[in-house]
């Protein structure tokens, strides 16, 4: 005759492991919510000051109210850094825009210059025209003009958060450029020759919006664009300045 053994569960035991799998599922919820509405967070904490005293052409309102559009925006771009996009490729900045097929001039045989922004303590940073590579340098996007040509110049920055800002680390290098306002100072230099541009006009986009790449030749315009609010990849600030004679 066969024997049989029950063993008696200990219910102790078992509750135990019931309550830490119901605490890590709820840090993770919490995890996965908090991660989502970071950049409404990011907004209060590090833009609204600066956007009540400033005059920006289309910010993000002053109060940003939660619909199903910003919503949908902020899965994305949550869903977008969990899947692994390499926003140190400036390709990915904005994913609707061909550079191959908008038409535009290319860039002329210059393959490194710099740009220089007093107010961020920002020095000699190098501008490439060659590549997409945003951990090693600030970027000008292709076919767009070069800095004192008529054209518009789109150069493209790393953001972080502020307190992570580092003038001298090309992935931390605009994490304040939030603060720039109407009149500060861009200087580049191409072929020793240093170019002053004034900003003129501030604003934020969506990623979808590739109207910053616009070639306007009325004049010399150098628009830096980095990710907006500080710490995400939700926004695009655009920052434009205008050549001025010297």
């Amino acid at each position: 005759m066969t024997k049989y053994y029950y063993k008696k569960t200990d219910k102790k035991k078992r509750r135990k492991i019931y309550r830490i799998l119901s605490f890590i599922t709820l840090a993770i919820g919490l995890f996965t919510v908090l991660y989502i509405f970071y950049p409404l967070i990011s907004w209060q904490i590090y833009f609204a000051p600066y956007f009540a005293s400033a005059n920006f052409a289309t910010p993000i309102p002053k109060t940003t109210v939660v619909d199903p559009s910003s919503i949908g925006g902020l899965i994305s771009q949550a869903g977008n850094v969990l899947t692994g996009v390499d926003y140190t490729n400036a390709q990915n900045w904005f994913p609707n825009y061909n550079v191959e097929n908008n038409g535009q001039k290319k860039n002329s045989q210059i393959p490194f210059y710099t740009i220089s922004i007093p107010k961020l303590g920002i020095k000699n940073a190098i501008v490439s025209t060659i590549d997409y590579n945003l951990a090693s340098h600030l970027i000008q996007y292709p076919q767009t003009a070069m800095p004192s040509e008529r054209g518009n110049t789109v150069i493209f920055g790393h953001s972080t958060l502020p307190q992570f800002f580092n003038p001298k680390d090309y992935k931390t290098i605009f994490a304040t450029a939030y603060k720039l306002k109407d009149q500060d100072m861009i200087y580049a230099t191409v072929n020793n020759i240093t170019f002053l541009y004034k900003i003129f006009n501030i604003s934020v986009v969506d990623p979808s919006d590739t109207s910053i790449f616009a070639q306007d030749y009325n004049n010399s315009y150098l628009t830096l664009v980095t990710c907006t609010p500080p710490g995400t990849v939700w926004k695009r600030l655009i920052i434009k300045a205008r050549l001025e004679k010297i």
